[in-house]
C-alpha cells in the first residue's frame, strides 16, 4: 500500500480519538484492529490481544481519569519497511482535564498532557500489531508524584515539528533514512573508542538540534545538551550498549520525506554495570530497552529527534516497580477524584 493509503486506514481512529468517548473508542478499535492483533503496550499494560483488551486495559482507565480526553497527533508517517511490512508511526499528546486517578497517579484538576509514540502494522486494511509507549512518568511529574531521581534534562510539553508539516509528510525518505542510520553507526563507535570525536556528530546534527527525551531523562538542546543531559550518564552506566544493527534485535524503519521513524520491541541490549543513569544503582544485569523514535531533517542535518523509552519497564527489569513506589510516595495524599466547579455559582 502507498503511504497515503496506510494513513487513511487510521483516519477513523484518529478522528474518533480527537474527541474521545468510551462508546466511540470501543467501536473504532473494533473496526481497526484484527480480532487477534498483538497489542504491545508499555509497562504496566504489557502485551494484549485484540481490540477489546486494548480498550478495557488502556483506554477505559484513561478516559475515566480524563473524561474530556483528546488525542492530538503532531507527526503521522507511513511506509513499507525493508522487510516488506507496512507501518504507520504517530507521535502526539493525549490531553484532558485530569480529574480522577490514572494508575493511582493523583489527579491535578487541570489540563494534563501525556506524550505517545504509537506504531501500527497493517495487513489487508487492518492493524495486526501495535507497538506503543505512553509517557506515564510525564503525568506523574505534573502531579508532583514522580518518586524516582529528578531528571537532568528540561521538562516541557513536547512540541510539534518546528517546520509545521508533521501531518503533511510525503515523498521519498530513503536519503533521510540513510542519514539517520549512518549517524547511529558512527554514534556506536563510542565508547569502544573513548574519543567522543569518533561519533562525528557535527556531520549529522544541526547546530540548534533538539532532542526530546522521555520524562525521567528530559530534553536537551544541541549536541552539548544531548551529551550532558542524556548520553554521558547513559553510556557511563551502560558502556556496552548495542542497537539493533549491532546484534540480533529487530527494528522497523520507515523514511518519508524529511522524516524517519523507528520502532523496536525491544531494540537495545545493555548491561547496567556502572552508576550514573537516572540514579539507578549498578545492578550488573543485562536489560532490554524499547525505544520508539522520530527524526526530522533540515538542510541535510537532523534538526529534531523525538525519543520515548519504556522507562517503567526498564526499572521493572532491575526489580524496581515505579508505580508501587509512587503509591508509597503518595500515602499521605488523598488520591481520589476531583470535582472542578463549573464557575457559574
Amino acid at each position: 500500500m502507498q503511504a497515503h493509503e496506510l494513513k487513511a486506514t487510521l483516519a477513523p481512529f484518529k478522528k474518533s480519538a480527537e474527541t474521545a468517548t468510551l462508546e466511540g473508542m470501543r467501536a473504532v478499535l473494533s473496526q481497526l484492529l484484527s480480532a487477534d492483533a498483538a497489542v504491545r503496550m508499555c509497562h504496566p499494560f504489557g502485551t494484549l490481544s485484540g481490540p477489546e483488551a486494548m480498550f478495557e486495559t488502556c483506554y477505559t482507565p484513561l478516559l475515566s481519569a480524563m473524561p474530556d480526553l483528546e488525542r492530538r497527533d503532531m507527526i503521522v508517517m507511513a511506509g513499507t519497511t525493508p522487510e516488506g511490512q507496512d507501518w504507520v508511526g504517530t507521535m502526539g499528546n493525549y490531553m484532558g482535564t485530569f480529574t480522577a486517578p490514572f494508575l493511582d497517579i493523583p489527579p491535578t484538576g487541570h489540563l494534563a498532557h501525556m506524550r505517545y509514540h504509537e506504531f501500527f502494522r497493517l495487513v489487508d486494511g487492518h492493524v495486526v500489531e501495535v507497538q506503543a509507549i505512553w509517557d506515564i512518568p510525564e503525568l506523574m511529574m505534573q502531579a508532583c508524584a514522580w518518586p524516582m531521581a529528578p531528571q537532568l534534562g528540561g521538562f516541557l510539553c513536547t512540541p510539534a515539528p518546528m517546520s509545521g508539516d508533521g501531518l503533511r509528510i510525503e515523498g521519498d525518505g530513503a536519503k533521510a533514512q540513510q542519514h539517520v542510520v549512518d549517524m547511529l553507526t558512527d554514534l556506536c563507535k563510542h565508547p569502544a573508542d573513548p574519543d567522543p570525536q569518533i561519533m562525528n556528530l557535527e556531520a549529522y546534527w544541526h547546530p540548534r538540534f533538539n532532542w526530546y527525551g522521555p520524562s525521567g531523562i528530559g530534553t536537551g538542546r544541541g549536541i552539548s545538551g544531548f551529551r550532558n543531559w542524556h548520553q554521558i550518564p547513559f553510556l557511563r552506566a551502560m558502556p556496552d550498549r548495542k542497537l539493533d544493527a549491532m546484534g540480533d534485535l529487530l527494528s522497523h524503519w520507515v523514511g518519508e520525506g524529511e522524516y524517519v521513524c523507528e520502532t523496536g520491541w525491544p531494540n537495545m541490549r545493555l548491561t547496567l554495570s556502572h552508576d550514573g543513569w537516572m540514579g539507578i544503582a549498578p545492578a550488573g544485569k543485562e536489560v532490554l530497552l524499547r525505544s520508539l523514535d522520530f527524526w526530522r531533517l533540515e538542510e541535510g542535518l537532523i534538526r529534531e529527534n523525538w525519543v520515548l523509552v519504556d522507562l517503567l519497564d526498564l526499572y521493572s527489569q532491575v526489580g524496581v516497580e515505579v508505580l508501587d513506589r509512587m503509591r508509597e510516595f503518595n500515602k499521605a495524599r488523598a488520591v481520589t477524584a476531583i470535582h472542578v466547579p463549573d464557575g457559574m455559582s
